[in-house]
C-alpha cells in the first residue's frame, strides 16, 4: 500500500519538544521533497518546513526558524520534524506531503501552503502546546 504515515504527536508544555516522523511505504521516499504542513481549524494550512530530495536544501517558516528542523533517513525511508521551544501557537494539526518537484521558493508556501503539489500526503497527527 502506498502511503505517508505520520507519527510523534502529542500534548507538551510551552517550551518542550516533538519529534514528528514520517514514514512511507510503496515508493522510495528519497527520490521525492517532502515538506510539513500544519493546519488549525478553519484556517489554512500553511506550510512549515521541506527538505530536498538531496537533503542538501532545507527550508523554514519564519515563525518556527531556529526552533525547528528537518531531516531525513533514507534506509528508513522516512522524514522528521524536530520540534524545539514549542509555544502554545505550534498546536495545529501536522501532516507531511511529498512531491517530485523541488521544495517551494515561493512565500505563499508558508503563507497558504500553495505551490506544493502533494504527490502524497499523510493523515496528520496533532501537537498540542499548553502554555
Amino acid at each position: 500500500q502506498v502511503q505517508l504515515v505520520e507519527s510523534g504527536g502529542g500534548s507538551v508544555q510551552a517550551g518542550g519538544s516533538l519529534r514528528l516522523s514520517c514514514t512511507a511505504s510503496g515508493f522510495t521516499l528519497e527520490t521525492y521533497s517532502v515538506a510539513w504542513f500544519r493546519q488549525v481549524p478553519g484556517k489554512d494550512r500553511e506550510g512549515v518546513a521541506c527538505i530536498s530530495s538531496s537533503g542538501g536544501s532545507r527550508y523554514f517558516a519564519a515563525s518556527v526558524k531556529g526552533r525547528f528542523t528537518i531531516s531525513r533517513d533514507s534506509a528508513k525511508n522516512t522524514v522528521y520534524l524536530h520540534m524545539e521551544a514549542l509555544k502554545p501557537e505550534d498546536t495545529a494539526v501536522y501532516f507531511c506531503a511529498a512531491q517530485m518537484w523541488g521544495c517551494p521558493r515561493k512565500p505563499s508556501f508558508y503563507e497558504d501552503g500553495s505551490g506544493f503539489e502533494l504527490d502524497y500526503k499523510g493523515q496528520g497527527t496533532q501537537v498540542a502546546v499548553s502554555a
